[in-house]
């Protein structure tokens, strides 16, 4: 008993569940300082992103697998199916408990925090996209991680619906000043996916994985991850800068510059993937401190103001 459960934790992957879960944070903690904010829909948002986060956990466990990709040559941690401690059938079957278990945590958030119908056909559509999402990444003929797209899927769903969309669901309010925070979290939320990316970017050039690093090719995808950290800095830095608060109040985010930066210098002068390996719960914290900041920062201006 106690081996089947450490063998699913392993397959829901906990340690990357902070990614879905600091953009519901995020946008929460914007809404309170909207004056909205309702801890039942925080809670729900959590659970409903987390169910989400080990769908496609799980749907990538099952896709890389029958792919091939999760083979010997992997630097990664190796997965449930590829040790074959959980059968191509079984996997299928916990991902459709765990689509059902989706379904009725995020009809239950929308159904509590909406009243127009709509609003919530609208999130019932999003919600269907977002189970879509999840398992086409690595599942099915011509899965979209596999062409390079999965950038682009967690930049939406990790940064402007996550963000936006928790917020909508907290006021009701669409507010597009929100755009540079989402940006923000998406940004860094996809520099965890590069961070994958560059590990495995060796096998998965051999397995036909066009990931955007594969494309960029090693030094080019360093340079990408660059970006989208600075690019984060910038979006959350302006957003806060943009409030009518002392300007002194944003010191304290200042620390994710310093955060930010021994990352990223340590990316760029490794030569080897099996040195990004170790990486990937690095930037993963990066991403979380980041946030927080952000989050205490937008508090502090909301009860000086």
């Amino acid at each position: 008993m106690k081996q089947s459960i450490r063998i699913w934790l392993e397959a829901a992957r906990p340690k990357t569940l902070p990614l879905a879960l600091i953009s519901i944070l995020t946008g929460s903690v914007l809404a309170f300082a909207s004056g909205h904010f309702s801890w039942p829909v925080a809670g729900l948002s959590f659970l409903t992103a987390t169910l989400l986060q080990i769908l496609s956990n799980l749907a990538n466990d099952y896709g890389d697998s029958v792919q091939g990709t999760d083979n010997e040559s992997r630097i990664g941690p190796r997965r449930a199916m590829q040790t074959g401690m959980v059968s191509a059938k079984v996997m299928k079957q916990a991902i459709a408990i765990n689509i059902v278990m989706t379904i009725i945590a995020g009809l239950a958030l929308v159904f509590y925090a909406l009243d127009s119908m709509q609003s919530i056909l609208a999130f019932i559509g999003l919600g269907v996209l977002a189970i879509v999402a999840a398992i086409a990444y690595t599942m099915g003929s011509k899965p979209y991680g596999y062409v390079g797209l999965g950038d682009v899927s967690v930049f939406i769903f990790f940064g402007l619906l996550g963000v936006a969309g928790t917020y909508f669901l907290h006021t009701g309010i669409v507010d597009y000043a929100l755009i540079l925070p989402a940006v923000g979290c998406g940004l860094l939320a996809v520099a965890v996916l590069n961070i994958n990316n560059l590990r495995d970017i060796e096998n998965d050039q051999v397995c036909g994985k066009r990931t955007v690093a594969v494309r960029l090719g090693q030094k080019r995808a360093k340079q990408y991850h660059f970006i989208l950290l600075v690019g984060a800095l910038f979006a959350f830095s302006d957003y806060l800068l943009l409030q009518p608060s002392p300007m002194w109040i944003c010191l304290p985010f200042l620390l994710s510059i310093v955060v930010l930066f021994r990352h990223g210098k340590a990316v760029w002068i490794a030569t080897k993937p099996a040195q990004i390996a170790p990486m990937l719960p690095v930037v993963v914290k990066c991403s979380i401190v980041t946030n927080l900041l952000f989050a205490g920062v937008v508090i502090a201006q909301t009860l000086v103001s």
